[in-house]
């Protein structure tokens, strides 16, 4: 047997499963290599609550180590270039040559793409913006609040409308709900589209009945940083006493300088099988550009959204069919295109959304009435995913089943 070595860039959701999958998969001979810049692993969908104080950072983040399985060979340090033909990269700790590579390294926030956004906005799309946010919030006397999508595509597509709802139960039970004015700002039709209309007028409602405006087709050009005002390609909006921004999304300058990027500079894959352009070479997650087959009445191609229950469906895949073909067998896992959300209301409570993305067609995805259940739910699935040792974690589907027998609805993955 010839040894190969497995080289899997980023130790995110995606980048953790494949780890863990391949070396349950292949035996010992063969190495298998996680290159990560972050030692610590911090759990992204817990952000919304390190912003409203029911988090500490320290609950949600665990060592990068701990959350991988026995044997897989972990090296802190950053991926500066990437040689295709060589089939290599050169990371801070030297250059590492591979058989076949997963990417897995995310998307990138650029608030500095859009001017005045950095120097005027708050977010909680990173720990450390949870942190600052939340000592905002605290000091938040009264006023107005805008949410705003930059601009699209970005990561968790139910997080702009689960921040301003978090956001206005933690004024409600500070006492101080009716002197806050909340907006909420995206340059998209409705909440959630790729998912469709029956599901955007439900999340709609949701934001209404929380006293939220929701303002959609508002694409930000820029903020006027001393007016505190909005400024989108069709008016301006504001001033707002304080801005909270889905700051816009690249991939990481490593992939834009190869010729894996499309246009737009995103990994485009295989839909099924997550192959690229690059022999034995997949991509995974947030750093990918999939087509979905299903369109809601528009000549615009939908792309699969950024979310971390994908990263994970699709690092199983990766990882099923790199290990088929290191043995000798024949690929044959792909990933269907399902996926769900847990979608935060505040008042401890959540709605929950589940289908087939890949639907024709058009995505079928369906949202249950928002419940006590699915925030258990979501509860359950962060100290599932930051408590369980690598060596024990199998597929989101574990938790995905046990919510679903619930409400007795097919689960999704």
């Amino acid at each position: 047997m010839t040894s190969k070595t497995i080289l899997i860039l980023g130790g995110g959701v995606g980048g953790i499963v494949a780890a863990n999958s391949l070396r349950r998969r292949l035996p010992s001979g063969h190495r298998v290599v996680v290159v990560e810049r972050n030692a610590v692993h911090s759990f992204a969908p817990s952000f919304l609550w390190l912003m409203t104080g029911d988090r500490k950072p320290e609950q949600c983040r665990r060592p990068l180590k701990s959350l991988l399985r026995e044997g897989v060979e972990l090296i802190t340090a950053s991926a500066n270039a990437l040689d295709l033909p060589g089939r290599k990269v050169a990371t801070d700790a030297g250059e590492i040559a591979f058989d076949y590579l997963v990417i897995a390294l995310g998307a990138e926030l650029a608030p500095q793409s859009i001017p005045g956004l950095a120097e005027s906005s708050e977010t909680f799309f990173t720990a450390d913006g949870a942190v600052r946010l939340r000592q905002k919030l605290e000091s938040f006397r009264g006023g107005r609040i805008a949410f705003v999508v930059a601009s699209m595509p970005y990561k968790c597509p139910a997080a702009p409308h689960e921040g301003a709802m978090l956001a206005a139960d933690y004024f409600q039970r500070r006492g101080i709900r009716h002197k806050v004015e909340i907006h909420l700002f995206t340059p998209e039709s409705q909440p959630m589209p790729v998912a469709g209309p029956q599901l955007g007028q439900a999340v709609r409602q949701l934001l209404q009945s929380k006293g939220i405006e929701f303002h959609p087709l508002h694409s930000l050009i820029s903020v006027d940083t001393a007016a505190g005002t909005l400024v989108f390609s069709q008016s301006a909006a504001g001033p707002f006493d304080l801005i909270i921004a889905i700051p816009p999304h690249h991939a990481p300058q490593l992939l834009r300088q190869t010729s894996l990027v499309n246009a737009a500079g995103w990994v485009p894959a295989n839909p099924r099988t997550l192959e690229t352009s690059a022999e034995r070479v997949y991509g995974i997650g947030d750093v990918t550009a999939l087509p979905i087959p299903g369109r809601w009445k528009t000549d615009t191609p939908l792309l699969l959204p950024k979310a971390g229950v994908f990263a994970h469906a699709q690092a199983e895949v990766a990882a099923a069919r790199i290990a088929a073909e290191i043995e000798g067998g024949t690929p044959e896992e792909t990933f269907g295109g399902d996926g769900y959300c847990m979608l935060e209301a505040g008042g401890g409570i959540a709605g929950f959304a589940a289908g087939n993305f890949y639907a024709e067609p058009t995505p079928d995805v369906r949202m249950q009435p928002a419940g006590k259940s699915w925030h258990m739910g979501k509860v359950l699935l962060e100290r599932w995913w930051l408590a369980s040792p690598g060596w024990k974690r199998e597929s989101y589907a574990v938790l995905l089943r046990a919510c679903g027998k619930m409400r007795g609805i097919r689960a999704a993955v």
